[in-house]
């Protein structure tokens, strides 16, 4: 019982990793929208970037799990809870990340900008390429155990989610959708989608799993 009750203070500590995370996921999101910038005006098919989304959305797992196995080792010993808490973390957020944000924050774009034409496709990695997804979230789970760090891979961590989203904006949206003119409301759609579940899976999940007197340290974007 004691183990999986948030300690006093954690919605404060919380809340300060949210504004820290802030300027950086904007950051990552803004470069994000000059790459799908790039990619639309090289004309790139748009389905040829679905194996790229999958291979980017593997990593994004993997990096999640180290990230989210990592920060609660450096808390708390418990070997099934941190595997538990890696795995949820890893594939249920980063498919929130990485799909469901996305798909649907592609789709508002479409509907408020009323195009009459083109749509999302809904693609579950996490089903379609479980091959793929599960093994890396494994991994991952394995070095957050034995190197509980965490600066660095969530740097990482916080890219991949923005490269991921962007790219399966445009690799499962209908080809006849024109996203140049919508760039700027995909930027919003981005940040919230690296912003949101990459705090939560990073930071917020695993520190609900952190008891009362634990030693806490700065915010781990201090040396982004």
């Amino acid at each position: 019982m004691n183990e999986a009750r948030a300690p006093r203070g954690t919605l404060n500590r919380i809340a300060k990793e949210l504004r820290a995370h802030a300027p950086f996921s904007l950051l990552g999101a803004l470069m994000g929208i000059a790459i799908m910038a790039a990619v639309l005006l090289a004309r790139v098919p748009s389905e040829s970037m679905q194996p790229v989304f999958s291979s980017l959305h593997a990593l994004h797992v993997l990096l999640s799990a180290v990230v989210t196995t990592g920060l609660y080792r450096r808390y708390r010993s418990n070997l099934v809870y941190a595997v538990l808490i890696g795995l949820g973390g890893a594939i249920v957020i980063a498919t929130i990340s990485d799909v469901l944000f996305p798909h649907h924050g592609g789709a508002l774009v479409l509907r408020v900008t009323g195009g009459d034409a083109g749509h999302m496709h809904l693609h579950l990695a996490v089903i379609d390429h479980w091959y793929l997804v599960v093994p890396a979230a494994l991994i991952g789970v394995a070095i957050g155990i034995k190197w509980p760090f965490t600066k660095i891979s969530h740097a990482g961590h916080v890219l991949l989610s923005v490269w991921a989203s962007l790219f399966y904006i445009i690799a499962f949206s209908s080809p006849e959708v024109i996203w140049l003119p919508r760039l700027p409301l995909v930027l919003g759609v981005l940040f919230i989608a690296v912003w949101v579940p990459c705090c939560v899976s990073d930071i917020v999940f695993p520190m609900l799993f952190v008891k009362d007197g634990d030693e806490w340290e700065e915010p781990c974007c201090g040396k982004h």
